[in-house]
């Protein structure tokens, strides 16, 4: 199982991920949504990146990106985009263009929003199910997608805990994506980090 660790945006914890021994192949970087709380600025996102990602891949996450922010952002070493809110042929553009993997983002209430997946086959790579919530951290029905078949990676997000039992969300999905998960009055903590990506080597050792 992959782990993909969301909403960095400072520079000690993406060293401390990127030097990591068991370091989570995602990192995410929230680029054009200033209503989360871990959205960063073009400038620092800037500085950011300079960081050797090493072993780990640099995913940025975009809500119904305009031009201008794929411009800014097209020269970042940015290996993945994860979109929300855009259809099949908005995505389809942005993958041609900018050459990039591209993470459809599907925000789940009921069987009618997994369903949209279907839609996407042609312009997807991997495929993540979250909830409603954006930026805060809300759960859905996993119920919802564990007999989905799908030909690529599945992530699941939305109000991951690492007090979960982690090893259960193997049985429906290839990457799990957690944020509000390792914080603690909203900011990254190192040690719950460190407790999530122990936890993920063990269950691949077990595996």
């Amino acid at each position: 199982m992959k782990s993909k660790i969301c909403g960095i945006s400072d520079a000690k914890t993406l060293k401390f991920l990127t030097d990591h021994p068991a370091s989570p192949q995602f990192i995410g970087f929230i680029v054009n949504y200033p209503k989360s709380k871990r959205y960063v600025k073009i400038d620092k996102l800037k500085d950011l990146l300079k960081i050797d990602k090493k072993n780990s891949l640099y995913v940025a996450v975009l809500v119904k990106p305009d031009q201008k922010i794929l411009r800014e952002i097209n020269d970042l070493p940015f290996d993945y985009y994860q979109i929300y809110d855009c259809g099949p042929d908005e995505i389809k553009i942005i993958k041609e263009k900018y050459k990039k993997k591209i993470i459809t983002a599907f925000t789940i209430q009921n069987i009618d929003d997994v369903k949209k997946h279907t839609l996407y086959e042609d312009v997807t790579d991997i495929y993540l199910f979250d909830s409603k919530g954006y930026e805060e951290s809300l759960s859905f029905s996993h119920s919802l997608i564990k007999d989905i078949k799908l030909d690529k990676e599945l992530m699941l997000a939305g109000n991951i805990q690492i007090n979960d039992k982690l090893e259960n969300y193997k049985k429906i999905a290839d990457i799990i994506d957690i944020s509000g998960g390792v914080e603690t009055s909203g900011l990254k903590d190192i040690s719950k980090i460190e407790i999530f990506l122990k936890k993920i080597k063990q269950i691949n050792n077990e595996a």
